[in-house]
C-alpha cells in the first residue's frame, strides 16, 4: 500500500524535504525519508548553522578545515558540499528515473547577500555548481530583479536553477521568461537542453501571514483570513500552465527542455486553528514540488488526505484576489515586502550561520583543539 508521500508522486507531485545536515545523511533519517517517498531536498542555512556551530557533528573535519582556511564562508562551504554530495548521491536514481519530472534533486543557495547583485549570483552559481559537481543540484538563485539576470544568465550556461523567494505572480512570470531566454541561449549556443532544469519556489504561508495581519488592521473582513495564499498559489500555477504551452514552448521542447516547475515553498501551517497539512493538500496537482519541514512531512504521511486540488476552484482564486482589492489591501505591496523581508531573513541567516562558525572556530583555537 501506497504511502501519502508516495500517493502525491502518484498525482504528479515530488514532495521534497526542507532540511539538510550531516546527521541527517549519514545516520539514515534522509534515505529512511526517500524510501517513505521523498524526492528531493532543499537545504537550509538556519538547519545547517545550528548543526554546525551548536553540535559536535561536523567537528572533525572543521579541525581539518581549519589547518588552512579561516573564512567562514569557506568553511561552511567545505563542510556543506560533503552533505550535499551525499543528498545527491542518495537521491541519483530517482534522478536518473526521471522522465522530465523534478525528482531526485538536491538545492544549495548562492549567498543571498548577492541578491541585488547580478553578476556575483552568477559567479557564485557557477562556483557552486562547480564545486559540488552533481548533475542533480539546483543552485538556488533568489527571484530579485537582479535575479532575474542571473537566472537567464546561469541557465544559458547550463546549470540547472531553483528560483527561490518567489511572492508575485509577476514576479514568476518573469522568472519563467528568463528561465525560457537562457535555454534559448543555451540551445543557440549548441548545448544540451536535456541536462538543464528549473524550479520556481512560491512561498506559500508567509503570504497569509502578511496578508493577515493587514486584515487584522483593518479590523474587517475576518472572511479573508487564510485565503490569500492559496489563491495566489493556484493562479501561479496557472500561469506556469500557459507559459510553458504554444509553439514557441513546443520548439524548446523538441530540443529537449522540461519546464520550470512550480515548487510549493513554506508550506508548514503556522496558524494553529487551521489544519496543519491544509496547504499541502490543498495544492496538489501534477508537474509541481511541495517542500515541507520535517514535521510536516511527518503529519502528512500520519494523516494527509491526497486528491488533485490544485486546478479545482479557479475561478474561486479570482475572486479572492479581487476581495482583498475591494477591502482595501494592496496586493503587489503585500508581495513586494515579502520579497524584501524574505532576501533579508535570508540573508540574516547566513551571517548568523557565519558568526557562529566563527565562535566554533575561536572555541576549537583557544582550548587547542587546532594547530
Amino acid at each position: 500500500m501506497a504511502t501519502p508521500l508516495q500517493e502525491l508522486a502518484e498525482h504528479g507531485q515530488s514532495p521534497w524535504v526542507d532540511y539538510l545536515s550531516r546527521p541527517f545523511v549519514r545516520d539514515g533519517e534522509l534515505a529512511r525519508l526517500i524510501g517513505a517517498g521523498v524526492l528531493g531536498v532543499t537545504s537550509n542555512p538556519t538547519i545547517f548553522q545550528g548543526a554546525i556551530a551548536e553540535g559536535d557533528a561536523y567537528d572533525m573535519q572543521l579541525r581539518e578545515i581549519l589547518r588552512t582556511q579561516t573564512d567562514p564562508k569557506e568553511i561552511f562551504l567545505e563542510l556543506a558540499a560533503d552533505d550535499v554530495r551525499g543528498a545527491c548521491d542518495l537521491l541519483r536514481p530517482h534522478a536518473e528515473a526521471s522522465t522530465g519530472r523534478p525528482d531526485g534533486w538536491v538545492s544549495l543557495e548562492v549567498d543571498p547577500r548577492l541578491a541585488y547583485d547580478a553578476e556575483a549570483t552568477v559567479a557564485e552559481a557557477v562556483r557552486l555548481h562547480t564545486l559540488i559537481d552533481r548533475h542533480n543540484l539546483f543552485v538556488k538563485i533568489p527571484g530579485t530583479e537582479p535575479g532575474l539576470t542571473a537566472i537567464e544568465e546561469t541557465v544559458a550556461r547550463g546549470i540547472p536553477v531553483n528560483v527561490t523567494l518567489l511572492f508575485s505572480l509577476t514576479r514568476h512570470e518573469a522568472a519563467m521568461r528568463a528561465y525560457q531566454r537562457g535555454l534559448r541561449r543555451l540551445r543557440d549556443a549548441g548545448g544540451d537542453l536535456s541536462k538543464v532544469a528549473s524550479v520556481a519556489s512560491f512561498f506559500v504561508s508567509r503570504v497569509d501571514t502578511e496578508a493577515d495581519h493587514r486584515i487584522d488592521q483593518l479590523g474587517t473582513h475576518d472572511e479573508l483570513k487564510g485565503t490569500l495564499a492559496v489563491a495566489n498559489a493556484k493562479l501561479a500555477y496557472r500561469n506556469h500552465q500557459q507559459q510553458f504551452a504554444g509553439a514557441e514552448w513546443d520548439e524548446l521542447a523538441a530540443a529537449g527542455a522540461t519546464p520550470q516547475y512550480c515548487l510549493w515553498a513554506s508550506t508548514s501551517m503556522k496558524d494553529p486553528t487551521r489544519r496543519d497539512v491544509s496547504y499541502v493538500e490543498q495544492l496538489i496537482g501534477p508537474d509541481t514540488v511541495n517542500t515541507m519541514p520535517r514535521q510536516t512531512i511527518s503529519a502528512f504521511a500520519e494523516h494527509g488526505r491526497v486528491a488533485d486540488t490544485l486546478t479545482e476552484n479557479i475561478e474561486d482564486a479570482y475572486r479572492t484576489m479581487s476581495s482583498f482589492r475591494k477591502a482595501g489591501i494592496d496586493y503587489q505591496d503585500v508581495v513586494d515586502v515579502l520579497e524584501r523581508q524574505g532576501v533579508d531573513q535570508f540573508a540574516e541567516s547566513f551571517q548568523q550561520l557565519f558568526d557562529g562558525i566563527e565562535r566554533k572556530r575561536d572555541k576549537l583555537f583557544a582550548t587547542g583543539k587546532v594547530r
